[in-house]
């Protein structure tokens, strides 16, 4: 939000079908957990992302960290450290260059064996965040158990500001919160430049939406790395 740099990406996945469409993961992930695929599949994300990242670490963007999103049935799996573990090292990583978002929900309702996942998760060095904040429940007692390094302000509570009242409080809640606990804040969904000054103003550290870039496939992403990089330095 200070500079305009890119600090980061979401890797976002898709399903090519056999009539060549992208189908959103609205389409496909309950489908994967239902078959028991997800930690699979899970998996293969992982390394294939950690894999991407590590080509553009070799390219000079060495600053670059990467989000993951990772599903409930993946933070139940106890394997799910050590495949975070054996992709970080195959590819050569720093476990702070790798961000894991876990929605809220799923923090509030963990067990013990989900919370062991989440320790040994926090005792590699990735980075936590917490997805879609302020949607889920009201608790907090979360972010005192676990070491959660960043808050992602829901896009519903975006879309509307600065002109909705209601989500400018429940935005400079959150902001607040976040710059209280000393954690990472990110805004989710910001489209216009009003948006983006009023949460820049609020204090947000970091903000990702349609104003910056749509979803690219990697190789065009280089591309924006590289005007960005250009723009910064100017």
């Amino acid at each position: 939000a200070r500079n305009g740099q890119v600090l980061g990406a979401e890797a976002l996945l898709r399903w090519r079908n056999e009539q060549g469409e992208l189908l959103p993961p609205a389409v496909f992930i309950p489908l994967l957990e239902e078959t028991g695929l997800i930690n699979r599949v899970g998996a293969w994300v992982i390394d294939h992302a950690c894999e991407q990242l590590a080509h553009w670490h070799e390219r000079g963007w060495d600053e670059l960290r990467l989000a993951i999103n990772i599903s409930s049935r993946q933070v139940s799996d106890a394997a799910l450290p050590e495949q975070v573990a054996s992709a970080l090292a195959r590819w050569k990583l720093a476990p702070t260059r790798l961000e894991l978002e876990i929605t809220e929900s799923l923090l509030v309702r963990q067990d013990a064996t989900t919370e062991k996942v989440m320790q040994r998760l926090v005792d590699l060095g990735v980075l936590l965040a917490v997805d879609d904040f302020g949607t889920g429940y009201s608790s907090l007692s979360y972010l005192h158990r676990l070491s959660i390094d960043t808050l992602k302000i829901d896009r519903a509570f975006v879309t509307d500001i600065p002109a909705n009242e209601d989500g400018v409080a429940i935005a400079r809640a959150i902001i607040g919160l976040g710059q209280s606990l000393h954690l990472n804040l990110v805004a989710e969904g910001v489209e216009t430049p009003e948006q983006h000054a009023f949460l820049r103003e609020l204090g947000c550290h970091m903000m990702q939406g349609y104003l910056f870039s749509r979803p690219l496939p990697a190789t065009e992403f280089v591309a924006l790395l590289e005007a960005n990089r250009a723009a910064v330095r100017a």
